[in-house]
């Protein structure tokens, strides 16, 4: 009996080896295609938002500060990433702060906001989002981004009828917790540059 629960035991660690080299294998094969479609679709989140760019260099700042100054403003955003918008000549455009807005009705929604260095919003570009299908996915739609484009604004408020100035944005209808969410992450991406980039000085 005690020779079959050794047996049983040696064949089940020898069962859990090989799978998890197995594993171990298959991550170490998709993970290089896996990234560099990450970083594809990043470097295209970009480019949407900051099509004169040449290129774009990722720029080192600190994330836990960053995200207390946005959650002392009330916003329930995190800064997930901060890139400057550089010419041919390497010269600074503007940057692209990629926000996570965490109240979108159906879960987190992550974006990149392109700001000039005065301070105007280019737009956004979704990278991930799961809002409901003909409402809060709406938010990718071309009627909604579109009013966020070539504002230099403080903030972005959402309304429920015709904006009557630049700082207000339509909500989409039926989805005012999703237009809500946008606006607010477009807001966080402004108090960053506001506060930490200042158009490009030190």
């Amino acid at each position: 009996m005690n020779k079959k629960i050794v047996h049983d035991a040696l064949i089940l660690t020898a069962f859990t080896l090989v799978l998890g080299l197995i594993l171990a294998v298959v991550y170490g094969i998709t993970k290089a295609p896996i990234d560099a479609a990450n970083l594809e679709a990043k470097q295209e989140a970009y480019k949407a938002v900051f099509d004169d760019a040449a290129s774009f260099e990722t720029q080192e700042y600190d994330e836990d500060a960053a995200n207390s100054m946005v959650s002392e403003a009330g916003y329930n955003d995190t800064i997930d990433d901060v890139e400057s918008a550089l010419d041919a000549n390497g010269e600074t455009l503007g940057y692209v702060i990629t926000v996570t807005a965490k109240d979108g009705s159906q879960g987190s929604i992550t974006f990149s906001v392109g700001i000039q260095n005065d301070g105007t919003v280019n737009g956004y570009s979704i990278t991930d989002i799961s809002e409901t299908p003909g409402l809060g996915m709406k938010a990718e739609e071309e009627d909604f981004y579109s009013q966020f484009e070539g504002k230099n604004v403080s903030s972005f408020t959402v309304v429920k009828q015709t904006p009557s100035s630049d700082d207000e944005i339509e909500a989409i209808t039926g989805s005012t917790i999703t237009s809500k969410a946008m606006a607010n992450g477009c807001n966080a991406a402004i108090l960053y540059f506001q506060n930490e980039l200042k158009g490009g000085a030190e």
